[in-house]
């Protein structure tokens, strides 16, 4: 084929890549071993790495609790001040003009001179010199530990402030460091929450030894939107007063003063009391701005219509036309906010209740975190720790548990407690994965079925009104729905990126409603399954309910404020005479009033929807929990001094 004289070409250029099959597998493992070795390299770097990141954790966790101590001694600190404040704000009144009026700027000074830097340091001294209202850090409330939102006040007078002074801005809640549960909840481990925190706030002896409010009240005639984010103040006035703007003290004090400023032996309390001229300019704590501002006496049990009294200082608060001060605001779409002028019908008319009286105290003996009451009004159901008991209230005389029902470990709380409609079976949860369903028609209650969810526990329940469907709002966010004939999980409603800590149901069993800790309100169709509307708040939500006849929805928020929501139209009310966090709150089934409760120990009735104060009525500790009567003649409280309190309602 090819011509007999030619060479062969000489494969020169492949001859380099000829290796035999021992070379190749020489170099493979050579290979092999340098991927290795780059291997191990890489892993002791990333072994390194994550040292190097625990080791971070370990700091960051040092140095939150070094920043935790610190905001707990601060709040320590501010509590003391705040006793001081109310105990002065109790005195003040019963001074004579003379005595309480301030002296002039002149003799300020020439008090101040002759002390030079000692007398600067004299009163610092004395200013750290008390140790604490508690006797241990036992004693404190958990939920002491958390600085909340209060609304910017006015400087104090240049005739009460001292030279020399150094203007001091607190920081607001949401710029310090969050709680250790926020830490645990982001290594992976379970948290208290909302109201879990409130439930230590309970002394081991007398619930009124001590106080019980340990979060700044939002003062209740300065309005504001929701938003309160800032706690700045000044700090240019006497030792006594200087965190009365930011901190204010609570409604119940442990001091020597309490019972001898009683109703019974001062009259003028019931709003007789005038003040001068020269308190208009200070600035009240809670005692009196609630009994003087609202003519109310700090220790009186409840008043009806307390809005309607004079107020002797209104002047330099907020006001209606009428010249009363202002506690009900309504926010239009455009956010302008302004007094409510109530109708001459606000407190009268068919359905409108004109007080309440206390009717049984049921103790419980631990703390009441869930009430409710049978149709029939026959039984009240307590639920404290680990068990639910069952009160017969259709007798009079002093009242025994007629039953308990063991639900939970004796450690755990229960949350909340809902009666079927039939009121033969009670469904039960708290803190545990489990849901209990009790027969209540047995001779003797038992669990008849138990629901088991992933989450670690339930913060709230609502059944459906044809008794098919129970929903239970869950600690990690998700609301589950679950069908009670089968006693199987139907489906979850995913959205809450915090728990979900209350949840009512509205028009006929076809949407609802839940809050959560996430600082939002959710709206949810029962039908298709999707959530429909959301509402953005800068306070956690604590409780809320749907109007049964009217598109009004109440929520009841950490920063004290009661807010009305048109959930059809972008208007609202909003109501500021809580002093503390509105814990539970319950629609009447006419839909014409509400009432409230928080832990400032009030139990409020509003009128639907603008928040007329109907009547108020004050306990001697947070009242954690409500329910009204099918036909609105009882309401039953649980509050934190371990016992439940049933009131009929007078119409």
């Amino acid at each position: 084929m090819y011509p007999q004289g030619r060479h062969p070409t000489p494969l020169q250029s492949g001859q380099p890549f000829k290796f035999s099959i021992l070379e190749i597998c020489d170099r493979i493992k050579e290979e092999f071993q340098f991927l290795q070795a780059q291997y191990h390299s890489l892993k002791l770097e990333c072994e390194k790495l994550a040292s190097e990141k625990t080791e971070m954790q370990r700091h960051y966790v040092m140095y939150y609790e070094m920043s935790y101590g610190l905001n707990i001694e601060m709040h320590k600190q501010a509590e003391i001040v705040k006793r001081l404040s109310g105990i002065c704000a109790q005195i003040i009144p019963f001074l004579t003009q003379e005595s309480a009026s301030p002296s002039p700027p002149e003799s300020l000074v020439e008090e101040e001179r002759p002390s030079g830097p000692g007398g600067g340091g004299k009163q610092r001294a004395d200013e750290k010199e008390p140790s604490g209202p508690y006797e241990s850090d036992e004693d404190k409330s958990d939920y002491n530990l958390v600085v909340d939102e209060d609304q910017p006040s006015e400087p104090p007078s240049p005739a009460t402030t001292p030279c020399g002074k150094v203007p001091i801005c607190i920081p607001a809640r949401r710029d310090l460091v969050d709680s250790p549960a926020s830490l645990a909840s982001s290594l992976g481990s379970p948290l208290p929450r909302a109201k879990e925190l409130i439930l230590n706030d309970l002394p081991a002896s007398t619930p009124a030894s001590k106080s019980c409010d340990s979060s700044p009240p939002q003062d209740a005639s300065t309005p504001g939107p929701s938003s309160a984010s800032h706690l700045c103040q000044l700090a240019a006035k006497p030792a006594p007063s200087t965190d009365s703007i930011a901190l204010r003290s609570p409604l119940t004090l442990s001091s020597p003063f309490t019972t001898s400023f009683s109703l019974g032996s001062h009259s003028t309390l019931n709003g007789d009391l005038s003040v001068p001229s020269s308190y208009v300019s200070l600035h009240l704590s809670p005692q009196v701005s609630s009994s003087v501002v609202y003519g109310r006496s700090p220790v009186m049990a409840f008043e009806s219509h307390p809005h309607l009294r004079g107020s002797s200082v209104s002047s330099s608060l907020p006001s209606i036309p009428g010249g009363k001060p202002a506690y009900s605001f309504h926010v239009s779409a455009d956010g302008q906010m302004q007094p409510v002028p109530f109708p001459s019908d606000a407190l009268v008319g068919a359905g409108i209740p004109r007080h309440a009286r206390q009717l049984h105290t049921l103790a419980h003996g631990e703390v009441v975190c869930a009430v409710t009451i049978s149709g029939s009004t026959q039984h009240v159901y307590t639920g404290g720790k680990g068990c639910v008991k069952v009160w017969d209230v259709g007798q009079p005389g002093a009242k025994t548990p007629v039953a308990q029902l063991d639900c939970l470990n004796r450690d755990n709380y229960i949350r909340s407690c809902k009666l079927l409609p039939d009121g033969r079976s009670l469904i039960v949860g708290g803190e545990a994965s489990t849901l209990s369903i009790w027969d209540l028609a047995a001779p003797t209650p038992r669990i008849k079925a138990e629901l088991t969810s992933s989450a670690p526990a339930c913060y709230a329940l609502a059944v459906s009104p044809d008794a098919k469907v129970c929903f239970s709002c869950c600690s990690d966010g998700n609301i589950v729905v679950w069908d009670l004939q089968n006693q199987t999980m139907v489906r979850q409603f995913q959205g809450h990126t915090d728990g979900a800590s209350c949840i009512d149901i509205s028009d006929y069993g076809t949407r609802l409603w839940t809050g959560g800790l996430d600082n939002t309100v959710r709206c949810w169709d029962l039908r298709e399954g999707r959530q429909l509307q959301q509402h953005d708040f800068s306070s956690q939500i604590f409780s809320l309910g749907h109007c049964p006849n009217q598109d009004w929805l109440a929520v009841g928020m950490e920063s004290s404020n009661v807010e009305i929501l048109h959930v059809r139209k972008p208007e609202k009310y909003q109501l500021h005479l809580h002093e503390s966090c509105v814990l539970s709150l319950k629609f009447a089934s006419c839909g014409r009033w509400f009432v409230s409760t928080g832990k400032d120990n009030l139990l409020n009735a509003w009128r639907t929807p603008y928040g007329a104060s109907i009547f108020q009525s004050k306990e001697s500790s947070s009242v954690l929990s409500c329910d009204i009567s099918r036909n609105n003649k009882y309401i039953v409280t649980g509050s934190g001094d371990k016992k439940a309190t049933v009131y009929e309602v007078v119409y």
